[in-house]
């Protein structure tokens, strides 16, 4: 197993780009499965669940050309309708294969998907099957671990979503355009990554109005063409090293990035007396001598605060002087992970599941860690780059799902980070 060691205090400077967004990538893998004709992907994310992702479109029987940040599929000679469970079981994003391929040949078998603590059996899917109930579907469910989907004939679908849920908002979509009937979904959600997807399929033929807006309307084609799809900047990612760049008081310019799409975060990082400027595509974080100011924040669907950058702006109150109540309205269990930062120094305290409560600033300490899931994982790693003294971080394959070369990146701005296996 991999893990990360990092000399923390460092000075940091410089320029680190962002990747292609991972939750965009996950979702137009696919929908190549929506058309015969071959898709090509540009600015890939070279993250392993990117790889996963081929992984079961290669068992399906799909044919990939794969070469660093671009590849092209061609799903033309698919005859297979069950996911590996294998491959399955390594990734939450595997469920966005079932809606396209319902859709497509009308019929669908495939486990319930795994992940890492957040992503696994804790995170229920009722949501797509509700939604594919709706669209004429039946749904078999075995042992709650296994489920096998049919349709003889799918139909338009009035569905109202009782949760905001990306996922199960993009799943639907894609399904409903290749169902040549109309389908109206509301409460949707309205990440950029939604916009993104839905814009692309419209170039394709479909006709979805809405996407980014609580209410879609789709017209379902007969069938839609394919061609090429950009992966848009991540935003988390790129977030995650606007604050890295604040706690670790550097001086760093992120690029190749859409400061429109963090726009909250960028607001708070405002309030809290972080030096920044932004243009189209980047942003730079200039250190400062004032001391920063705690700030609570409280998790919200998009546009609000994103759940995947609460882990790192905890990091972040840590070196903030006074009080912050940070509340996750999200997950569950995303803010166990803090009972590491309180091993290097943190002063946190555990109000209930969803709400601790910062008090800084604190020194922190390097010390011998575990990353639980992704997002706490780069938590971890901007954790250790302020810490005094050596870090280790194992079960690294956490960070790689969504952070491409991160060891070579942060190497390249100052960091003092090895990649160990």
């Amino acid at each position: 197993m991999s893990k990360f060691i990092i000399n923390g205090g460092k000075t940091l400077n410089g320029k680190i780009a962002v990747s292609g967004a991972k939750n965009s990538a996950l979702k137009i893998i696919p929908a190549a499965l929506l058309s015969t004709e071959l898709i090509t992907i540009k600015n890939l994310p070279e993250i392993e669940d990117v790889e996963r992702s081929f992984e079961v479109l290669r068992d399906l029987g799909a044919k990939i050309n794969h070469q660093g940040n671009e590849a092209t599929i061609d799903t033309a000679g698919l005859n297979n309708t069950e996911l590996n469970a294998k491959m399955a079981d390594k990734f939450r994003g595997s469920i966005m294969f079932v809606g396209p391929m319902l859709a497509r040949f009308k019929e669908v078998k495939f486990p319930h998907p795994g992940g890492c603590v957040i992503g696994a059996g804790g995170r229920p899917i009722d949501l797509f099957l509700e939604g594919y109930r709706a669209f004429g579907a039946e749904v078999e469910e075995v042992s709650g671990k296994y489920y096998n989907i049919k349709a003889k004939n799918l139909h338009g679908a009035n569905y109202f979503f009782p949760l905001v849920s990306v996922t199960a908002t993009e799943s639907l979509m894609m399904t409903a355009s290749i169902i040549p009937d109309k389908t109206v979904l509301k409460n949707c959600a309205m990440e950029p990554e939604i916009t993104a997807l839905a814009e692309y399929l419209n170039t394709q033929g479909a006709n979805i109005q809405g996407a980014g807006t609580p209410t879609m309307t789709i017209e379902g084609q007969e069938k839609i063409s394919a061609g090429t799809f950009t992966v848009i900047p991540d935003r988390i990612e790129t977030g995650s090293f606007v604050i890295m760049a604040a706690a670790a008081n550097a001086n760093l310019e992120i690029t190749d990035c859409n400061p429109e799409h963090i726009m909250t975060l960028l607001q708070i990082l405002k309030k809290i007396g972080v030096d920044f400027t932004f243009g189209e595509d980047w942003i730079k974080v200039t250190s400062g001598n004032r001391p920063l100011q705690a700030h609570g924040i409280r998790t919200h669907e998009y546009p609000g605060f994103a759940t995947d950058l609460q882990s790192p702006y905890v990091v972040l109150m840590t070196q903030a002087q006074g009080t912050a109540l940070i509340h996750e309205t999200i997950y569950d269990r995303r803010l166990i992970w803090t009972d590491m930062l309180s091993q290097m120094g943190a002063n946190i305290t555990m109000c209930d599941p969803h709400r601790i409560v910062t008090q800084g600033p604190t020194k922190l300490y390097g010390k011998r860690l575990m990353s639980p899931d992704l997002r706490a994982g780069i938590a971890l790693v901007i954790a250790a780059l302020i810490a005094e003294g050596r870090t280790e971080i194992d079960n690294i394959y956490q960070i790689d799902r969504g952070y491409a070369k991160l060891e070579e990146r942060l190497g390249a701005i100052g960091a003092d980070i090895e990649r160990v296996e």
